[in-house]
């Protein structure tokens, strides 16, 4: 798991100079998201995106490898796709953040590499979170792109040529979200969230259920819908 970065305040921007170490670990990085996008892409499922550090740029020892499919896919094809490639899920889970938001399939390929997609539509919001840190699709990730995003400290990190610059959004969340492309209504959102996050500590997830060996995300979330009204409202509002 990724250390908890805490939201910060900075004075003024500032430069950061990767070493030789960063850039290598980018690279490797990289090269394991290239892979598993590759996989799904050969099945189809070209529209795969990573998030984050790895699309900034700004990854350390400890970044996640996050590859997220942003609409709903059938799991089938999405696990026959990674076990094409050679990948084999350790750890299968479906997770809701709060009975509002979406219910999201994991899959786990190691500790640190995870696929994700929704199993029912994103909404705009939702969709935009992933922008919000800064995603790439494929071809960019191939062709060597870094692109904007926003930290878990409420910093925007600005790719250049040595590394990144590092700028405070506190003030400057409209211009923060004209820099990495999305509204200001989820720059807000993030801000509040991660600022109560900060004070009260990291809180639960709604949901955190583990797949069965034999069973399929969609039967699972069936299951779970007809026992709990919560997760039945939710899937009713995003099917209308």
């Amino acid at each position: 798991m990724s250390r908890i970065k805490k939201p910060v305040r900075l004075a003024d921007s500032r430069e950061v100079v990767y070493s030789v170490e960063r850039w290598n670990l980018l690279s490797r990085l990289r090269l394991k998201a290239q892979r598993v996008m590759e996989a799904l892409a050969e099945a189809g499922l070209h529209r795969a995106v990573v998030h984050g550090s790895l699309a900034r740029g700004d990854v350390d020892r400890r970044s996640d490898v996050d590859v997220v499919i942003p609409s709903p896919a059938a799991s089938f094809q999405v696990e026959l796709a990674l076990e094409k490639a050679g990948f084999h899920p350790v750890d299968r889970l479906m997770v809701q953040a709060t009975p509002r938001h979406v219910v999201k399939a994991h899959l786990y390929l190691d500790e640190l590499t995870t696929v994700t997609f929704p199993l029912v539509s994103l909404s705009r919001l939702e969709r935009e979170f992933y922008r919000f840190g800064g995603e790439i699709g494929l071809e960019e990730l191939k062709a060597g792109k870094r692109v904007p995003g926003i930290d878990k400290r409420l910093i925007l990190i600005l790719p250049v040529e040595q590394g990144h610059v590092e700028a405070p959004i506190s003030g400057r969340e409209a211009e923060a979200a004209r820099a990495v492309g999305v509204s200001p209504e989820i720059v807000r959102e993030r801000v509040r969230v991660l600022m109560r996050r900060d004070m009260v500590g990291r809180t639960g997830v709604y949901l955190k259920y583990r797949l069965k060996p034999e069973e399929t995300f969609e039967e699972a979330l069936r299951k779970l819908a007809a026992r709990d009204p919560a997760i039945r409202r939710m899937l009713q509002q995003r099917s209308t």
